[in-house]
């Protein structure tokens, strides 16, 4: 094992574990209560500038071989709806008995690179007696995006998303008043599928007024009137519900903490086969969360799901101690920046911190529930005269199964985990199929496919739950990458995003393979690379320029298994307006 060179690094200690300033953005609320299909995301934190390290250990590396058309370098593998309002009390159903020291990067040139999962074919330990309570994997689903939807619609998107590994959704649910109306659809969609898939309501306090008493009694109203659905998501006996935000309601009580349990948790409505496992978002320091202990059995660390303490300063402050910066063009200096700020990607340090707060809350007779998040992607381009969010946060160093491989190394004390999401356009972190009504996002959205994102997600649910990566039965080929330059300039009113600057021009891609496989990318006539990759998932990314295309391929003895060369795109050096979404391909072996 070649022992790892450690650098002492400044970082941001205002990670999602830690106390987060909400930024109040400068939305019009009542432009927001005359456009039903807008949701107000206000989840920019107010980093907080201190120290904070966390150690990368080192591992031994079994070398691979990388080709290029104008070079040979030497790569390595990682191997590891009604219109009408309507009232809940209408509803009814029966009961039923079914119930970061970071590692220095290596600085010799690297023309890309590749890290694979352990071989589809290694044999795995079965789970620990502590892993086999049923782990359940969730997506966030944006009710106040479905306003046009029909029974049709949420039966679709069921059927999708358990073909792919989710077991249910969490309905964010909002203040309008047709919303109730979709949520029943939502829950008769998912009784009609043949399926076991689950739903919970998940409040979005950010959204739904809670100063007074009645307040609380419209979130009770919801619990009440699933909690005997077939298919309401019943956890530990009780009914599972959770919240997007919601530290600050008093509910018209002293505090926030006297409000959730006098009007919700501990109110009489919610008792017996009401009682909740109520499981909310809070944004509050987790050494904090005793205060809660009538309120929470669990948490979701919906900041978790994204490395939201790197910044551009943060990023340059840590750059700066090898030497580099955000603004590097030298090749050896671009890839030490690609390996340093990748280690961001890889930490679970808010997971810790998350985990340990639980841990130290008074005993009420059940371990409390950590529920992680995981998202593919952050991006949100509204301007001043809208909802004034205009950032991203860094996504790039394959995010999304990079994360994944991070929560099965920690499965043991992860409950459940929530994708985030199936559907927020407006942030850009949707899996799911473009439908129902935008809030606006269009000019970024629009044509910027995801489904490759929902379609690996099955994977990875898989080895979530089970405790042990599947084998990969069907050769696929994943590929993504933004539509333009990070440094284009476009004649966009908005600007840039906060941020931007931590992007790179680069194509990320995974090859799940059946057997060893050669992989070859290309983005341009001049640049093409190759990979002789092993059984599995493996990582692997390519630059690409301006002009350029994604095109990648599988091929196995002579024989070419799969083919990916997405027409519809092309990487643009000076677009109309900025758009730091991703454009997300895939395609499998004879498809």
């Amino acid at each position: 094992m070649r022992p790892s060179v450690i650098l002492q690094l400044a970082l941001v200690a205002c990670t999602n574990a830690l106390p987060v300033r909400r930024r109040l953005t400068g939305f019009n609320k009542s432009f927001i209560r005359s456009h039903p299909r807008f949701i107000p995301r206000d989840i920019s934190p107010s980093l907080l500038e201190s120290l904070s390290a966390f150690t990368v250990p080192s591992s031994s590396m079994p070398a691979a071989t990388a080709s290029a058309s104008s070079a040979t370098s030497s790569a390595t593998f990682t191997t590891v709806p009604p219109t009408s309002s309507i009232s809940l009390s209408a509803l009814s159903f029966q009961p039923t008995t079914s119930s970061i020291h970071v590692a220095a990067a290596d600085t010799s040139v690297s023309v890309a690179s590749t890290s694979t999962l352990p071989p589809a074919s290694a044999p795995s330990a079965p789970p620990s007696p502590s892993n086999r309570t049923q782990k359940f994997v969730i997506a966030h689903h944006i009710v106040g995006n479905t306003f046009p939807y029909t029974l049709d619609n949420w039966a679709s998107d069921i059927a999708l998303a358990h073909a792919n590994g989710v077991d249910g959704f969490a309905l964010n649910v909002g203040s309008d008043s047709w919303q109730p109306g979709q949520v029943a659809n939502a829950y008769q969609a998912a009784s009609q599928s043949g399926t076991n898939f689950k739903l919970f309501l998940s409040f979005d306090m950010s959204a739904l007024p809670c100063a007074g008493p009645n307040d609380a009694a419209t979130l009770r109203s919801y619990i009440t009137t699933y909690a005997k659905h077939p298919n309401q998501l019943i956890y530990k006996g009780r009914v599972f519900a959770s919240t997007f935000s919601g530290e600050s309601c008093t509910f018209g009580q002293s505090s926030s903490v006297a409000g959730w349990s006098s009007q919700f948790t501990q109110h009489p409505d919610l008792s017996g086969q009401n009682a909740v496992w109520f499981v909310p978002a809070f944004f509050v320091d987790p050494n904090t969360f005793g205060t809660f202990n009538n309120v929470m059995d669990g948490v979701l660390n919906w900041n978790s799901g994204w490395p939201v303490q790197l910044t551009t300063n943060t990023a340059n402050s840590v750059l700066a101690s090898v030497g580099a910066s955000l603004s590097s063009i030298v090749s050896s200096i671009t890839n030490t920046v690609s390996n340093t700020l990748s280690q961001f990607v890889n930490g679970t340090t808010s997971d810790t911190q998350f985990i340990d707060g639980l841990n130290k809350m008074p005993s009420n007779g059940e371990k409390r529930s950590y529920m992680a998040a995981v998202s593919p992607w952050f991006f949100t381009h509204y301007s001043p005269q809208t909802f004034n969010k205009n950032f991203i946060y860094y996504t790039d160093s394959h995010l999304y199964p990079t994360r994944w491989e991070s929560l099965m190394d920690t499965r043991d004390q992860i409950d459940l985990v929530e994708i985030a999401t199936w559907n927020d356009y407006g942030e850009s972190h949707y899996i799911g199929p473009i439908e129902g009504a935008q809030p606006n996002s269009q000019a970024w959205t629009d044509g910027m496919d995801h489904t490759g994102w929902l379609d690996m997600t099955k994977y990875y649910a898989e080895a979530f739950k089970a405790g042990a990566y599947p084998p990969v039965t069907k050769d696929k080929l994943y590929m993504w990458s933004r539509p333009h330059s990070r440094d284009a300039n476009a004649p966009d009113p908005v600007g840039k995003p906060s941020n931007f600057q931590l992007t790179e021009d680069t194509v990320w891609v995974v090859a799940m393979t059946t057997a060893p496989a050669t992989v070859t990318l290309a983005t341009s006539d001049s640049n093409t690379q190759t990979f002789n990759v092993p059984a599995g998932a493996n990582k692997l990314s390519v630059p690409i320029s301006a002009g350029g295309f994604m095109h990648g391929t599988i091929q196995r003895g002579g024989q070419m298994v799969v083919d990916l060369k997405p027409e519809d795109f092309t990487f643009e050096g000076s677009p109309g307006t900025y758009n730091y979404n991703a454009f997300v391909a895939f395609a499998g072996a004879n498809s």
